[in-house]
């Protein structure tokens, strides 16, 4: 598998600590809104990182699918699935030479995936749109272009961040039901912790 730099880069945080760098419990936007999804639906979780997402998903009864590209990461998404005992496919791949399905599944969700170039992301995005099927959700969580005055988690790439407006434009061609823009205290482990600036996203595929 051809490797990118951003999975090189992951690669090497997350296995520069013995924890999971953003800890078990899954994002507070994912776990407001699953029930956005149709009940016991396909979910792709987008680079889900040590799975936290992807396994809080499977325990709600979701046929879940997590891609992500450190292999670190992936042993320890294996390991917290077998800890609370929860069946989900979780692959290793990189997202940028993914084969990715067309109008496969009922949801595709994507939590903080911001180590994409502006051409990258746009990219993603469309590939995300097209895995989704008809009436299903994308559910997006980043960070805003203000969080770097915050330091409390994501790049250092103004370009690598988010506004409503860019994802407003990025997703015009699907039914937008939720798009915010806010500041709120968070706790991920030790990756995502205190007073962020975050965007929110939900959009179903018409």
């Amino acid at each position: 598998m051809s490797t990118s730099p951003q999975i090189t880069h992951w690669e090497e945080r997350y296995s520069s600590t013995t924890d999971y760098l953003f800890g078990v419990h899954p994002n507070s936007f994912l776990v407001k809104h699953w029930n956005r999804i149709n009940p016991g639906g396909s979910v792709l979780s987008v680079a889900d990182g040590e799975g936290r997402n992807g396994v809080y998903l499977a325990e709600q009864g979701f046929d879940v699918h997590t891609l992500e590209g450190s292999v670190t990461a992936v042993e320890r998404a294996r390991l917290l699935s077998q800890n609370r005992n929860a069946k989900l496919k979780i692959e290793h791949g990189d997202l940028f030479h993914w084969d990715w399905p067309q109008n496969k599944y009922d949801a595709v969700v994507g939590i903080f995936v911001q180590f994409a170039t502006p051409e990258q992301r746009n990219m993603l995005f469309e590939h995300m749109k097209r895995a989704v099927k008809p009436g299903g959700v994308i559910l997006l969580e980043g960070y805003h272009t203000s969080q770097p005055k915050h330091g409390t988690g994501g790049p250092s790439h103004i370009d690598h961040l988010y506004t409503d407006e860019l994802l407003s434009h990025a997703f015009s061609d699907m039914q937008i039901e939720l798009l915010v823009t806010y500041e709120a205290e968070i706790a991920e482990g030790n990756g995502h912790l205190g007073l962020s600036a975050l965007v929110d996203l939900i959009a179903c595929k018409i």
